[in-house]
């Protein structure tokens, strides 16, 4: 009895144990045949998030063009290695080989690859020519691959360094305008689907899904002809006078285009290995143009005598005593070079005369005379654009002291940037038209474009203004230096204290010439700045003004500006062939900025 009933137990045991596994096979049956017949869709995307992937595809960024069509910026496709560390470990035996292919230390390979062992991707070379990438992947070492990347290239280097800008290694702008315009340059990336293996390795190329969108192409105002004359001569003008710094802005007069703008200290864009630290505290990368601001001393006097012909209390040949050569308002005393006694109004630019600006500048009411610096655009922002403009300073006050209005008819007291003053000599060579300033390309007044000229000095009083400082090129003025052989040339000289802790220093100076040419028709206003110029000479027409005289007469002449007071040194010339020297000057100094 008691057997029976233990075999009766085990068959319950088996029959049970049987009942579970039919059980739970059927489950697995069945949920086998509902994940495959209601679930394919489920399935496929989950192996598929195992195994495909999306890749970007760069987007080839757009192209940055001179005026004339020059490429400043462009993208050249290179191509960059990367390791599988965890795979490449397996194999040290193919580290010498791979070291030598790259022009790498060995000790340093060991290193890079021992400290990413455990990773999949690592960045080896970045951004090699296309040939050394492939030599390098004809080795066939498990666990090296490349990609395709675009790298930037600058084809002027240093001369338009600071208009341009560049970009870091992964192509996005970081100075110039590589940086302002990142969004417009950048295009959009695309993506293509790639199945890879379980480390990460291609293994099929499913297309194309979404493709690159190139980015915008830029074309500057800049004409890059006369950006190499104006960069060669600062250039050579900052190392002959041992100054600090330097800067030069061209600005095409009846469109308002600036056609050049250079610094010095400059730097190479495309050597990126030195665009450190060492850069910013020298200051190269900074575009002063734009972004340093000074006291623009006597090259002001031109808009204080135009402020008091708007008067209609002066003349030209207004008299002003400046006897005995000095005064003193409170505890200042103004001065000038020597004493020049009684003279009229055109002599007050000509010999640059402290005292007959002072004077001229106390019979105007309050603050008149800083709104009309404010009217032609001086010490004032003008949003062009670019990284890092800043706005100078204009002074404004209910209430002015006999100081203040003195020092600031002389051109202290406000601060300003090179491009401001250029823009203000765009005024009075416009005759009183203001012309907002472009860093772009406009084409003729009828093609769309459009943009708001405003009269700011009545062409009268502009007209009058540009003949005196024609006398300041002349025997008699401060600037014969500037003079260009059959043109007519207006400016005005400037030599300014600089500031040094807190106080103007006695042996610290910036040399400064802004003017315009040909006087009959104006085509360029320029203004060049010298930065502590540390020889024997210092003032702006001895510094400045050479430099102004050389590329103004190269943009005139290779911009076939016709000469408006042709003389015999010209009409000799003029017998060359003229088209052949300057297809060999453009030649030389693209030569020597490289």
């Amino acid at each position: 009895m008691k057997i029976k009933e233990e075999i009766g137990l085990y068959r319950w045991r088996y029959h049970l144990l049987i009942g579970v596994l039919l059980l739970v096979a059927s489950g697995v049956i069945a949920r086998t045949v509902y994940l495959h017949v209601f679930e394919v869709d489920f399935l496929v995307h989950e192996g598929d998030k195992r195994y495909l992937r999306s890749e970007k595809l760069p987007a080839h960024r757009g192209v940055i063009y001179d005026r004339t069509g020059k490429p400043l910026a462009v993208s050249t496709p290179v191509d960059t290695i990367w390791f599988d560390p965890e795979e490449l470990f397996k194999h040290p035996d193919k580290w010498p080989v791979l070291a030598r292919a790259s022009n790498q230390s060995l000790d340093k390979l060991r290193e890079s690859i021992a400290t990413n062992k455990n990773k999949n991707f690592f960045y080896w070379s970045r951004h090699l020519p296309p040939k050394e990438a492939k030599a390098i992947l004809a080795l066939k070492i498990p666990g090296v691959y490349s990609k395709r990347e675009y790298r930037r290239y600058y084809p002027a280097g240093e001369v338009a360094a600071h208009i341009v800008g560049f970009t870091n290694i992964d192509n996005e702008g970081q100075e110039g305008m590589e940086l302002a315009f990142e969004k417009e340059l950048q295009g959009r990336i695309g993506r293509k689907r790639v199945v890879k293996d379980r480390r990460g390795r291609v293994v099929k190329d499913l297309g194309v899904v979404d493709s690159p969108r190139p980015g915008a192409d830029l074309h500057l105002s800049l004409d890059l002809r006369v950006q190499y004359l104006a960069y060669q001569e600062l250039l050579s003008a900052v190392k002959k006078h041992r100054a600090s710094a330097g800067s030069i802005v061209v600005v095409d007069v009846k469109t308002g285009e600036i056609i050049a703008a250079v610094n010095q200290p400059a730097y190479n864009p495309n050597d990126r290995q030195n665009l450190d630290r060492k850069n910013i505290r020298s200051g190269s990368l900074r575009n002063r143009v734009f972004t340093d601001v000074f006291e623009p001393g006597s090259t002001v006097k031109p808009f204080t005598v135009a402020a008091a012909l708007e008067s209609r209390r002066y003349f030209p040949t207004t008299k002003i005593e400046t006897f005995p050569g000095y005064m003193v308002i409170g505890r200042k005393m103004i001065s000038d070079h020597r004493n020049y006694g009684e003279i009229d109004v055109t002599t007050v630019i000509t010999k640059s005369s402290n005292i007959g600006a002072t004077k001229l500048a106390l019979s105007l009411p309050d603050g008149a005379l800083a709104e009309f610096f404010g009217r032609v655009g001086l010490g004032l922002y003008q949003d062009l654009g670019f990284p890092g403009e800043i706005s100078g300073n204009l002074p404004i006050r209910q209430r002015w002291r006999k100081i203040e209005t003195a020092t600031l008819s002389y051109g202290y007291g406000l601060s300003v940037t090179a491009i401001q003053l250029a823009e203000a000599y765009t005024v009075l060579a416009n005759k009183g038209i203001k012309k907002p300033l472009s860093l772009f390309k406009r084409n003729n007044m009828n093609d769309g474009q459009e943009w708001e000229d405003k009269e700011v000095l009545s062409p009268q009083y502009a007209q009058e203004v540009i003949k005196m400082m024609e006398t300041v090129v002349t025997k008699e003025g401060t600037a014969r230096r500037a003079a260009i052989p059959g043109y007519r040339v207006a400016g005005k000289t400037g030599t300014v204290h600089k500031l040094k802790n807190g106080n103007y220093s006695a042996n610290q100076y910036l040399a400064l010439f802004a003017g315009f040419a040909p006087v009959e028709e104006p085509a360029f206003a320029m203004v060049v700045l010298i930065d502590d110029p540390k020889g024997e000479e210092y003032y702006g027409g001895e510094v400045a003004a050479p430099v102004f005289s050389k590329v103004m007469q190269g943009i005139l002449r290779t911009q076939n500006i016709a000469p408006d007071q042709p003389d015999s040194e010209w009409m000799m010339m003029s017998k060359l062939d003229l088209s052949q020297i300057q297809k060999q000057q453009n030649q030389k100094l693209h030569n020597s900025a490289r």
